[in-house]
């Protein structure tokens, strides 16, 4: 009677041990699960921005000169003015006009005005060099008198780095910032052959769709888009995880309510926010990790939070 007791009391003992083990290995299995919160992904794009300098630069000058030997007797610009196109920007008198003087009017009335030049601006634009300025000096024939940059000629020189030259296409549109953050809207019009052999970008000229008057070798910025697809995949940049060298990136992506595995996947453009998935094409209803996945090995336990 004895024994039996004896044996009782060890079967029960060690059924009680393996229950309570069994329990500790539950509770430990879900004590390890990750919380994590998840995310599902959709279409979109985005734009990727290229950012770069650019110095404006006048293509046309327009050099004006004297037509006759003569004084000057009236100056109307200063440099950096800007003028239009058939302003009076000198007044001259022939040296025969003021040897005359007042024996023009005595003589005959109608010779009052001759031998007064007058001498009009070409083109519209910016005064650019202002070479005779000084009333009463006598210039001969072909003295240059000032430029005028025309303004229909203003053109942004943009430095392209040479891997960018595929977004810096003839006919691609820009948006070029002054230095008082004023925009305008732009566009590529032509290459230059030469490159700078130490920065290795290549110069582009761009213009704006409107006329300005700007001083010349004045620095601004100049924005290209990316071309981008309008129906890529897209999630927020937390569900995009990567290694040290940013060459391989992954996301975790879940099969069940408490498994996640991990799914290599093709990046595009990016943003402070979201990323392109290029590759492979998930459903919508597929659940991706957005907080909670960095360290996570592959086919993690997880459990969802809100």
């Amino acid at each position: 009677m004895n024994k039996n007791r004896i044996l009782y009391t060890i079967v029960i003992f060690t059924l009680f041990a393996s229950c309570k083990n069994n329990t500790t290995t539950e509770e430990s299995v879900a004590s390890a699960k990750s919380p994590v919160q998840v995310t599902n992904i959709h279409k979109g794009s985005i734009n990727d921005r290229i950012i770069l300098s650019a110095t404006t630069i006048y293509l046309k000058r327009n050099i004006v000169t004297a037509q006759i030997p003569a004084f000057i007797i009236k100056v109307n610009i200063k440099l950096g003015d800007k003028v239009k196109q058939g302003a009076v920007l000198y007044e001259l008198e022939s040296k025969e006009h003021r040897a005359m003087g007042q024996q023009n009017s005595i003589v005959d009335s109608g010779l009052i005005g001759l031998g007064i030049i007058k001498v009009y601006a070409p083109a519209s634009g910016i005064i650019s060099t202002f070479d005779k300025q000084q009333i009463g000096d006598y210039i001969l024939e072909g003295t240059q008198l000032c430029t005028i940059a025309e303004s229909n000629d203003l053109s942004f020189q943009i430095n392209v780095p040479f891997e960018f030259a595929q977004f810096a296409k003839v006919g691609s549109n820009c948006i070029i910032t002054l230095p008082d953050n004023s925009t305008h809207d732009g566009t590529i019009t032509t290459p230059l052959s030469a490159m700078n052999a130490l920065a290795q970008t290549q110069p582009m000229l761009a213009k704006t769709n409107e006329t300005l008057f700007l001083p010349e070798n004045l620095i601004v910025k100049v924005q290209i888009n990316k071309a981008t697809d309008v129906n890529t995949q897209v999630l927020p940049k937390a569900c995009v995880l990567s290694d040290e060298m940013m060459t391989e990136f992954w996301i975790m992506k879940l099969i069940n309510d408490s498994t996640a595995i991990k799914i290599p996947v093709i990046i595009g453009n990016k943003n402070n926010n979201e990323v392109e998935i290029h590759s492979p094409v998930f459903n919508s209803t597929d659940r991706i990790i957005v907080n909670g996945n960095y360290g996570l090995a592959d086919t993690a336990l997880i459990k969802i939070t809100k």
